[in-house]
């Protein structure tokens, strides 16, 4: 063996293996993540979003936005399948919902994260690089690939937004991302370091409360919050994932603001109002109540009360704040294609209910 060999040979054992290249960690993070489709319900509410998969069996983390809520949810695995899913868990307090793949011959192979030791990494450092994997515009389907952003964190700070006149469900750390990660359909897509491991999941589009700016934003894996509705209780992502079926969601009502019950009542609850413009459709009526009693049904749309045109839920709200229990509304609503006159006379609000013992 001549001495250049030698020198060679030396030299290559000195030299560390290779770090994948950012196609090899993006096609390894693609394979552990699905693109979830349901109705959009409202216009301006995207009928798509991201999930990511966290169990061998085909459980998906996602959002708890207004997609879990669709009657027909459906996923699109990194291969191309396409299977249906259903809600299994959720913790509105998380702004997380819990889904599975209802299709037992799909089950039991499927590539996942490890939630339970990625819940336990520490937190990011700011000036941390990432990478944000999403289904973000609907730009890919079936096999197709999810986006993959570069980004940086540029801040952990506490979650302080809005989703239209409502304050966000989620109040706990969040990473702040220096890239526009947040977009329609990027909800539940997962946040990476550089090498692929998961550190957080990406939240829904929300303005600051305190700049009126946007914000990018992921949820850290290890994040818990303290619940607002029982007290003594701390809520958690690797709670929810541990448990899957068996969680018990905190006892927050996930409607608050949803049921037009301000100074007056009415009992109808509304669709979740993610945007501004949200029209006010009613997602179910309540029993025995004025809604109910004046014939009002789930998927009507309101459209006038006395004469006045309610293009959003907010406009209603603005309404509604000028009447007192006891007086009698004529609310119009649309039915499939034909409007529906309804009096309803309007009740005083319910009490707030008394915080519940430790």
């Amino acid at each position: 063996m001549g001495p250049e060999v030698t020198l060679l040979a030396a030299a290559l054992l000195l030299v560390s293996p290779a770090e994948e290249t950012l196609g090899e960690v993006a096609s390894k993070v693609n394979a552990r993540l699905v693109k979830i489709y349901g109705s959009g319900g409202v216009k301006g509410l995207p009928g798509y979003g991201t999930g990511i998969l966290v169990s061998p069996e085909g459980h998906i983390l996602t959002a708890a936005n207004h997609l879990p809520d669709s009657s027909d949810l459906r996923v699109h695995l990194a291969d191309g399948t396409r299977l249906s899913a259903k809600v299994v868990a959720s913790e509105p307090e998380l702004d997380a919902a819990l889904l599975k793949i209802d299709d037992k011959t799909a089950a039991g192979e499927l590539p996942h994260f490890d939630i339970a030791k990625a819940s336990k990494a520490p937190l990011l450092a700011p000036g941390t690089g990432v990478l944000a994997f999403s289904n973000q515009f609907q730009i890919a389907t079936r096999d197709e690939p999810l986006t993959v952003q570069r980004g940086v964190v540029a801040a952990i700070t506490t979650l302080q937004g809005r989703i239209g006149v409502f304050e966000a469900p989620y109040s706990g750390s969040v990473y702040v991302i220096d890239a526009i990660t947040n977009n329609p359909g990027a909800a539940g897509g997962a946040l990476t370091n550089r090498k692929g491991d998961l550190v957080g999941i990406i939240g829904r589009e929300l303005r600051n409360d305190q700049t009126q700016t946007w914000i990018n934003y992921a949820v850290p894996l290890g994040a818990t919050v303290a619940s607002r509705g029982t007290q003594g209780r701390m809520l958690s992502l690797a709670e929810l994932l541990e448990k899957k079926e068996k969680y018990r969601p905190s006892g927050r009502p996930d409607r608050a603001g949803r049921s037009g019950d301000w100074n007056v009542r009415a009992g109808w609850i509304l669709v979740p109002q993610v945007i501004d413009r949200t029209p006010p459709f009613i997602e179910e009526v309540e029993a025995n109540s004025p809604a109910s009693r004046a014939g009002a049904r789930p998927d009507d749309l309101i459209v006038y009360v006395d004469g006045t045109p309610v293009p959003t839920i907010a406009a209603l709200r603005d309404i509604l704040e000028k009447y007192r229990p006891g007086d009698k509304v004529q609310v119009e609503v649309r039915r499939q294609d034909r409007l529906q006159t309804l009096v309803v006379e309007l009740e005083p609000p319910p009490k707030p209910p008394a915080n519940p013992p430790r």
